[in-house]
């Protein structure tokens, strides 16, 4: 078990919100390289704003079945730390990601419900450095800001670090890591004032959560 929780925020669209998510704790910043989603961002804005992080930030591109050739382009372009990949990646996908993009990570998201199994998951085991869950939804990739039964977790029985996502918010946050103990959390549309700007009362609280769970497990 880690000796804390992992944050990563996602969702950023400008310098004010990242610089806000660096002074508050969090681990690492998403940027949403989708064009549909409202929190969408330019590999242009997105690379003018890692350039002027700090050292020891972790920046991850999010994707949706994006042509390869083009992830990679902007993984290099903006020095991406990961790529979380949130459509119908097959593992081959992911390990021409994994090898071509080295020493830029995979992170492959599933949308969890009901109906997911084990079996899911054993195909990435080793092409990817970790699975993020989020809710399943229906037509949409993520986002949902609706949380999932975390009980279906354990039947699950992952093999890589798994980080939680799907409704996390000051609210429930601490919940969710007393429960579950995941390597680390995504937040979103939890902590915004709306789709893209986030809230900097929120983010506060939410990162204060975070802390009180992991000082609960020790």
């Amino acid at each position: 078990m880690a000796a804390r929780t992992r944050v990563k925020m996602c969702g950023i669209t400008n310098r004010y919100d990242a610089e806000e998510g660096v002074r508050a704790g969090v681990d690492a910043l998403g940027f949403i390289f989708v064009d549909e989603s409202p929190r969408s961002i330019s590999p242009e804005s997105a690379r003018e704003i890692i350039s002027e992080l700090p050292p020891f930030v972790d920046c991850v591109g999010v994707f949706v079945d994006r042509d390869p050739k083009e992830v990679e382009e902007i993984i290099a372009y903006c020095g991406l730390s990961y790529a979380q990949l949130h459509g119908n990646e097959d593992p081959k996908y992911c390990e021409r990601l994994a090898r071509f993009t080295a020493p830029c990570k995979v992170v492959k998201a599933f949308r969890v419900g009901e109906e997911t199994g084990e079996v899911a998951f054993t195909p990435y085991h080793e092409v990817v450095q970790g699975f993020l869950l989020d809710t399943y939804n229906k037509g949409m990739s993520g986002g949902t800001g609706i949380a999932f039964d975390w009980g279906i977790i354990d039947r699950l029985h992952l093999q890589l670090p798994l980080i939680l996502a799907g409704g996390l918010g000051p609210d429930n946050v601490r919940e969710a890591i007393s429960l579950v103990r995941p390597f680390a959390i995504d937040v979103n549309s939890g902590i915004e004032r709306a789709p893209g700007q986030k809230d900097v009362d929120k983010l506060w609280a939410f990162m204060e959560q975070v802390r009180l769970a992991d000082q609960g497990a020790r």
